[in-house]
């Protein structure tokens, strides 16, 4: 999963730092008041194939995680529990793929 939040951070750290900024300041109606920068950073990422693999291979934690967030808006740290079954499913995502000429490597940049 460190993985993934770098590639975020590196490619999306103009989209990731509006976010928190709104997160941060709309505390009790964040996932009204910051749905746009949501997708923003979502666009960003989505098209890695890092973030491809662990969205594809976490998807059931993923989801969980966030209803987890959309019934309890007033206090995020609820979801502690959910972050931690999708961080711990991302850290065991495998990161290698097969390339055009049939070797495997890995998929990290």
């Amino acid at each position: 999963m460190q993985v993934a939040m770098d590639i975020t951070a590196k490619c999306c750290h103009k989209e990731m730092e509006s976010y928190g900024q709104c997160v941060a300041s709309h505390p009790s109606t964040w996932q009204q008041h910051c749905q746009d920068l949501k997708m923003k950073v979502a666009q960003c990422t989505s098209s890695h194939p890092v973030i491809q693999k662990i969205q594809t291979d976490c998807s059931k934690e993923f989801t969980e995680f966030e209803h987890c967030l959309r019934e309890n808006q007033n206090s995020p740290t609820s979801c502690s529990v959910h972050v931690a079954h999708f961080l711990g499913c991302a850290e065991t995502v495998d990161l290698t793929v097969k390339n055009q000429d049939g070797l495997f490597i890995e998929v990290l940049s």
